[in-house]
Parts: structure tokens; C-alpha cells; sequence
């Protein structure tokens, strides 16, 4: 059943069993304010158990870009397109959210990002493939950590 995520009442919803359930929603409910703010697109989710095509694609892309298999549990997922972008979406209950951001007429603009709720550790499938994180500071998530890879080849 999909969710409607609020930015402005942050609720853990469907993350409860994360041990920093409170930050992912914060993390959750910031992405949510940036499509809100920037497209006026009402960024809702689905439990990760509703969505095995979303996590299918979403991992495919992880696996055959940097080899990358995460072994913690995904909670949630969303998908769409705003103007000529696709976005996928999984949070993990470790903490972490990752998005595919897949610009469709422009193969320069695609990339996954990571981005890790506050008080989780760096998760080892990424700290073993040395990705460097930048802080940004968010009223809804605290500090978040992120990174990106880009993306090569279609999907």
C-alpha cells in the first residue's frame, strides 16, 4: 500500500524496525520537501515487499555498475518520472538511501546516489569500494552523508 511521505509531520512509517528509524524518516521526508519544492511532485512509497520490479531494476544497475550487492533488508522503494527523469528510490533499514536518478534523453545525467541517515555506519559494500561521503546539513534529517557514482550504459 502506498504511502504519501509528510515533510512537514515526519512520521517512521513502514522504517520502525531500522535501529536510526527516526533519522531515515527525517531522510525520507527530506527527499520528499526537494520533490515537493522543485516539481511539485508528491513523493509517496511502497513497502519494499510490493515492489520487486523497482528493487530488481535498482539492483541490477548496483551489480552491473560497481558490483555492488547490499545485504541489508530494503523497507521501501519508489519510482517515477518528473519531466524527462526517472527516478527509483530504496530505503534500507540500516539507514541508508539510495536513489537512480535516469535522465532519459541525456546519458550524461545518470547516477546513483547514497545517502546515510544519521548514526549509521558506512555501509561495508560501500566503505570496501572507497567511496568518499560529503556532509550536508538538513533540518528534517540532521547531517547526511552522501556520495554518487555515475552511471554508463542504458537501463
Amino acid at each position: 500500500m502506498a504511502y504519501l511521505v509528510d515533510y512537514e509531520n515526519i512520521s517512521a512509517i513502514g522504517l520502525e524496525s531500522s535501529p536510526v528509524a527516526k533519522a531515515l524518516a527525517g531522510l525520507r521526508a527530506n527527499e520528499a520537501r526537494y520533490f515537493m519544492n522543485k516539481y511539485k511532485h508528491e513523493f509517496t512509497v511502497v513497502p519494499a515487499g510490493e515492489s520487486q520490479e523497482t528493487l530488481d531494476y535498482v539492483n541490477r544497475i548496483l551489480k552491473e555498475q560497481r558490483d555492488i550487492e547490499f545485504t541489508a533488508v530494503p523497507l521501501e522503494t519508489s519510482r517515477f518520472q518528473v519531466e524527462n527523469v526517472k527516478f527509483a528510490y530504496v530505503f534500507y533499514e540500516d539507514g541508508l538511501g539510495l536513489n537512480v536518478m535516469y535522465t532519459v534523453d541525456d546519458p550524461k545525467k545518470r547516477a546513483v546516489g547514497f545517502k546515510l541517515s544519521e548514526g549509521m555506519d558506512v555501509p561495508k559494500e560501500l566503505e570496501e569500494k572507497k567511496f568518499k561521503f560529503a556532509r550536508q546539513k538538513s533540518k528534517l534529517a540532521g547531517t547526511i552523508r552522501g556520495s554518487f557514482f555515475i552511471i554508463k550504459g542504458d537501463y
